[in-house]
């Protein structure tokens, strides 16, 4: 965030995060989170993002929300926290509810399983592009594609617990990526 910009509202700050609540789908809110808090916005640049991502997913609780939750605060303290999480919750709330009301309605029509299978279908093309856009980086290099490779072996083929795969490979991944000396750099 510029330091210069001016103040945001906490009625802009609101609306923005609500048009991502209500826009956004499955895995790829990431990718509406980056264009609009990055390209359009500008409220943050590469860096902080990322910054912000990676704290988000290492908070208990949807990624999407621990964002609205720092990027909330660091635009306007606890009030911006406050408004941007609703921003994001209440349209999402609202639309799960109301489709939920009609599912339970519909659920026998045969139609509502075609559309929901298709719905599934443009999920998983969601995330592929959010982890080609914001991941690529871990996909050029032969280290890192190495442990993407064998998470996918191991959650998607095997169905190996996530957990357990995570234990398995983080310590590995922790080590590889370790901070040298000159020494062993060399």
């Amino acid at each position: 965030m510029n330091d210069a910009a001016p103040r945001i509202s906490l009625s802009k700050l609101f609306s923005v995060f609500a048009l991502i609540g209500v826009t956004s789908f499955g895995g790829g809110i990431v990718a509406y989170l980056r264009r609009a808090l990055v390209d359009k916005e500008k409220w943050l640049d590469e860096d902080g993002f990322m910054a912000a991502l990676e704290i988000s997913q290492t908070l208990p609780g949807l990624n999407s929300t621990n964002m609205s939750v720092i990027v909330g605060r660091k635009l306007r303290g606890p009030a911006g926290a406050l408004v941007a999480t609703l921003g994001m919750i209440l349209p999402g709330a609202f639309i799960v509810t109301a489709l939920g009301f009609t599912y339970v309605a519909l659920r026998h029509d045969p139609k509502v399983a075609v559309v929901l299978t298709g719905v599934a279908a443009a999920a998983v093309g969601l995330l592929v592009q959010v982890t080609l856009k914001i991941g690529w980086k871990q996909l050029i290099r032969p280290q890192d594609l190495l442990f993407v490779v064998v998470v996918f072996v191991l959650v998607g083929i095997f169905h190996v617990s996530l957990l357990v795969t995570l234990i398995a490979v983080a310590p590995l991944a922790i080590w590889v990526h370790r901070p040298r000396t000159e020494k062993e750099a060399a």
